[in-house]
């Protein structure tokens, strides 16, 4: 211990670092009346940093090649110890990333908290949503199966619906007409280094946006507040707040105890539910599968094309309901945070949820 509070003692001269935790941490207040919600922004980046170890194990052995992919794959799951618990690991975490992505946004707008002066917050996490969906569906492509290889095929050809340029965008994103090793090769880069890149710094801004800006009160009770912000910036305090350690980060380590048994429970019991027998074959593109269908988080969407007369229609729609959600914020300009007091918000909240899960669930069984 002498020897532990020495080297604090030397750094603390140097750095300051007891005057940055006590400003971090201990003197940081929260609100009393903070709830679990506000948790699933420790149990994403707790997420993150599994997927980012457990993806640097896999480069150990995976071989992006078309002709030896697949076979890698089945190498780290049947030949490398404890291969088979790193891969579904990062299968199931990618997985559980976007379902707490969802219930983080979705809590954001049920509670008001991306209002003025919060509009930065809100846009950076929302890039960050679309990011990630982008990483998995790179990822997803990398074992080179017949799932992977069709499922591929069919989102990337959406993009053909562009007026103009929608060749080119396929070209682009596939590296040639149509899925094969260029696109093996465009999507490995992506996912194993482009796309972590710009998700670091996306995340790094998306925290300063809430320490800077402070953390919302929840807008329910006697505490709730209106959504604050005028001319100039302002930190919103709670000075009669709980400290974030370790009052507050005791309840946070709780969520992500919870999200992570959740994730070794899939993980060991049921990992097929996402990865079907379709993955478990490998690619073949002479022979096209009878029932190919992206990932659940993008059933919406292809659903939406086929719905849609035309798939330039489809994507309209798409990319309003996107465009619309990402300026929400300044849209949005009421002061009122309380869901029981914006009644409209509130039914439009649950009946957009309704609609998005009941489109989905029509993708997946039409």
């Amino acid at each position: 211990m002498a020897l532990l509070r020495w080297i604090v003692d030397w750094v603390d001269v140097r750095l300051g670092v007891r005057a940055a935790w006590e400003s971090n941490f201990t003197g940081y207040r929260l609100p009393r009346n903070v709830n679990a919600w506000y948790a699933l922004g420790a149990v994403l980046l707790s997420l993150f940093a599994l997927q980012f170890l457990t993806g640097i194990l896999l480069l150990v052995y995976y071989v992006p090649d078309t002709e030896r992919a697949f076979a890698s794959v089945e190498r780290i799951m049947n030949e490398v110890p404890f291969g088979w618990l790193i891969r579904y690991l990062h299968v199931v975490g990618s997985n559980l990333i976007v379902v707490v992505l969802l219930l983080h946004m979705l809590s954001v707008l049920f509670m008001g908290s991306y209002k003025r002066p919060r509009e930065l917050t809100w846009l950076s996490g929302f890039i960050l949503f679309n990011l990630a969906l982008f990483l998995c569906l790179t990822g997803y492509l990398l074992p080179w199966s017949q799932l992977s290889f069709w499922a591929t095929t069919v989102a990337t050809d959406a993009a053909g619906a562009v007026p103009l340029v929608g060749e080119k965008l396929v070209t682009l994103l596939r590296g040639a007409p149509s899925v094969g090793a260029p696109t093996l090769g465009r999507f490995f880069a992506l996912h194993v280094m482009g796309l972590p890149l710009v998700l670091m710094g996306l995340i790094g801004f998306h925290l300063f946006c809430v320490r800077r800006a402070g953390v919302s009160t929840p807008p329910f009770g006697e505490d709730a507040r209106p959504a604050q912000g005028g001319p100039v910036f302002t930190h919103e305090d709670h000075p009669d707040g709980i400290p974030f350690f370790p009052n507050y980060t005791a309840k946070e380590m709780a969520v992500v105890m919870f999200f992570l048994a959740l994730l070794a429970g899939v993980t060991f019991f049921a990992p097929q539910i996402f990865i079907p027998a379709d993955a478990l074959d490998p690619a073949d593109p002479f022979s096209t599968p009878e029932h190919i269908k992206p990932e659940w988080y993008f059933l919406w969407a292809y659903q939406t094309l086929k719905i849609f007369p035309s798939k330039l229609l489809g994507l309209a729609a798409q990319g309003a309901l996107m465009t619309f959600l990402a300026l929400l914020p300044f849209l949005d300009r009421g002061v009122e945070r309380r869901p029981a007091h914006r009644p409209l918000f509130t039914t439009a909240f649950f009946l957009g949820i309704f609609l998005i899960v009941a489109i989905s669930i029509w993708g997946h069984y039409s």
